[in-house]
């Protein structure tokens, strides 16, 4: 099998990255991580990116492939024109590809609604590294702090994501990813608490502006590189999502799995994966002020904050990739594998 990867280092790139190694690892079937598929002929070709298959490929990818296309977020409220673009050609894409994966039922009833035909969707959730993304001791999150440079006596609250456009600095919101509502919430937990924003990840221009118009501390660090990233996590005292939409996103795996506990509006596989009150806290999209009182519950009530780390990290067992990467085979690619 050949899975189509991006060549940014970012989450399309993990994911098929991890994909494939768990692949050859658990010997399920040999599959190599590639950015192109030209000259691929009576393989599985498996689309990491919609980016790559609806933009023109899929007229192009040769008949004699099995075509695998992962679909993780999209919206009509999207208005940029590639956006639209891949939401109008997906119906006749569909008729030459095998099988639309997805991650969230979200995703799957939007999917069905744009005429995608159901039997061909499978819905199958991101999965994390559990040997990279892991629970440390109170005593490693004080050293990991003191390096990163972050105050021992702060509340430290992170968002690690791409929520500016292109890959440059970043000045103009991708308002999908909620970058506006993140800087509102934080701003006014910052009026009742001694919190800092650390944030990572690149395009983090208009989050770091309107952060310090607002006096709002932050620290920013740009470090790439998946692998890197855990300890990142280590560092925080509560991790935000305030998406409008997602397809994961992987932080609230990766946040469960690290020991942090997290709000999430109800986005991509938040609403999936998170039992509200349980293993996190859930909140409607847009709303500000229910992001605020949630975040402040965690903050006020070390007991809780204990019990959703605690039943986080029994919950993210089930996603370890060496399970996700199975399910892959066993529910998309076995299929097309002849004896």
């Amino acid at each position: 099998m050949y899975y189509i990867i991006e060549s940014a280092d970012w989450v399309i790139r993990w994911i098929g990255n991890e994909i494939s190694e768990k692949m050859n690892s658990q010997k399920l079937l040999k599959t190599i991580a590639t950015n192109t598929h030209a000259c691929i002929h009576n393989q599985i070709i498996h689309f990491g990116s919609r980016n790559f298959l609806l933009r023109n490929s899929w007229r192009t990818v040769d008949s004699s492939n099995k075509i695998v296309l992962s679909w993780y977020h999209g919206s009509e409220k999207d208005k940029t024109p590639s956006n639209l673009a891949m939401i109008k050609t997906l119906p006749e894409a569909c008729e030459k590809v095998d099988v639309i994966h997805t991650a969230c039922k979200i995703s799957r009833e939007k999917l069905i609604n744009w005429g995608v035909p159901e039997e061909k969707i499978v819905l199958i959730p991101f999965g994390v590294n559990l040997e990279i993304f892991k629970h440390v001791s109170v005593a490693q999150k004080n050293k990991i702090r003191k390096t990163l440079g972050l105050p021992q006596d702060k509340i430290v609250i992170g968002s690690f994501q791409k929520d500016g456009l292109g890959w440059g600095e970043g000045l103009e919101p991708k308002l999908v990813k909620g970058p506006d509502i993140f800087v509102e919430v934080v701003d006014r937990l910052y009026r009742d608490y001694d919190i800092i924003a650390f944030i990572l990840g690149p395009a983090r221009g208009y989050v770091k502006r309107e952060l310090e118009k607002r006096g709002v501390p932050y620290l920013h660090d740009s470090t790439s590189g998946w692998s890197m990233t855990s300890k990142f996590y280590h560092a925080l005292d509560l991790y935000l999502v305030t998406s409008r939409e997602e397809g994961g996103p992987l932080a609230i795996l990766e946040a469960m799995a690290t020991g942090v506990p997290l709000v999430s509006t109800k986005v991509g596989m938040s609403p999936d994966v998170i039992i509200d009150g349980y293993n996190g806290l859930l909140s409607e999209l847009e709303d500000v002020h229910m992001l605020v009182r949630k975040a402040t519950s965690i903050i006020e009530d070390k007991e809780l904050a204990y019990q959703l780390v605690a039943n986080g990290l029994k919950t993210v067992k089930n996603y370890s990739w060496e399970k996700i990467c199975r399910r892959h085979y066993e529910e998309i690619y076995s299929r097309f594998i002849t004896t």
